[in-house]
């Protein structure tokens, strides 16, 4: 690590080169990790909910119709059909 200098010249270039760097991050629009890592699970819990919906409906109309697994799997695809496009509209509304 470099010794703090006392130097005001010095002083003034780093300040310089810290506000380049940040009007630079600004202008590049990109994300920090944080943010990165809230989008994916906001994208996960999108899929994972109308799936887990599905699944719950699924398994309630294939006990009162006795009807085996059925109408589980047909509401699986159609909660990972839904989970996806709002996912996909996600993904296309942020990378706006």
């Amino acid at each position: 690590m470099r010794k703090p200098s006392k130097d005001p010249i010095e002083l003034h270039e780093t300040v310089k080169r810290v506000e380049r760097h940040m009007q630079i991050a600004d202008t590049d629009k990109e994300r920090s990790v944080g943010q990165n890592l809230a989008l994916i699970g906001s994208i996960g819990w999108l899929i994972v909910g109308p799936t887990v919906i599905g699944i719950f409906v699924g398994r309630w109309l294939d006990e009162w119709m006795e009807s085996g697994i059925f109408w589980t799997g047909a509401f699986i695809i159609i909660g990972v059909s839904i989970g996806s496009m709002l996912a996909w509209k996600r993904l296309r509304r942020e990378g706006k």
